[in-house]
């Protein structure tokens, strides 16, 4: 996948963003990257392959040379490619100071409530695994900090939401006993309906899960009927997915056609599982 937006500079050696499963082929495009991903782009993502592209592929080695010493005198990554927004002029100087506005609402957020907005943006590109790993990370650190089992009620309430966001990422990847636990723990700390419900589907989904029943004694039977509705109704529309409706097409196909397009089929979902995980 490719994203083109403007012009497109003669780069031999794309940048790859696999966040995003995409191949940058010009500044403008990096450009806009930056502009629309600032939670990917604020940690991990200014290094010297980053560098690289800019001063090989992109032709700008004077400007890779800045971004380099301000690297090297500590400045933070929004800082460095708020230069490169400058520079490209791309975006307006309005604009950019709305980047740097976004950037640094971000950098005044609490550790812990940023590694969420960073978890929370991971779980959004389908990036789960990562996503859990940054919920476990945050949920760490606080156990760490000496605050476990003295919380106040916010802080109750913020590990409740790192425990249910956990609970759903481990889900998206069919992990459904470390789901449930996740669920289990928010409930605990929230006592949230809604993270009954998505314990219930998980019961419904994988039979072999055993809700303890001092979580099933706190579902209530019109929920439960409800709920049952809901299930019914999302697996109907998982009948009218399109990778259902391309399953089933295969089958009306001629064995040679219906093996090689299982294969590709089968190849692509295991791609795309991979990038989650």
């Amino acid at each position: 996948m490719s994203l083109l937006l403007c012009r497109q500079e003669p780069v031999k050696n794309p940048f790859y963003i696999e966040v995003l499963d995409i191949h940058i082929f010009s500044s403008q495009e990096l450009c806009y990257v930056i502009f629309n991903h600032p939670l990917l782009v604020m940690d991990e993502f200014v290094d010297s392959a980053l560098f690289d592209f800019i001063r090989q592929d992109l032709g700008l080695g004077t400007l890779a040379d800045r971004m380099e010493k301000l690297m090297e005198t500590g400045s933070r990554p929004e800082e460095i490619l708020s230069l490169f927004l400058m520079e490209c002029d791309y975006y307006t100087e309005k604009e950019i100071q709305q980047f740097k506005a976004v950037t640094a609402s971000y950098r005044k957020m609490p550790a812990g409530e940023y590694e969420k907005a960073r978890a929370d943006y991971m779980f959004g590109k389908r990036q789960y695994g990562r996503a859990a790993v940054r919920y476990e990370e945050v949920l760490e650190g606080l156990e760490d900090a000496g605050e476990a089992g003295r919380d106040s009620r916010e802080k109750e309430a913020f590990r409740a939401k790192l425990y249910n966001n956990l609970g759903a990422a481990y889900a998206q990847m069919f992990q459904f006993h470390k789901a449930l636990a996740a669920y289990e723990k928010a409930y605990e700390l929230g006592e949230s309906r809604d993270v009954l419900k998505r314990m219930y589907f998980l019961g419904r989904f994988a039979p072999e899960l055993e809700i303890k029943r001092v979580f099933t004694s706190q579902m209530k039977e019109e929920e439960k009927k409800q709920w049952d509705q809901e299930t019914a109704q999302a697996a109907l529309d998982g009948e009218q997915a399109e990778e259902v409706r391309a399953l089933r097409n295969l089958f009306k196909k001629d064995p040679v056609k219906r093996m090689n397009g299982a294969v590709g089929l089968v190849g692509r979902w295991k791609q795309e599982y991979r990038k989650m995980v």
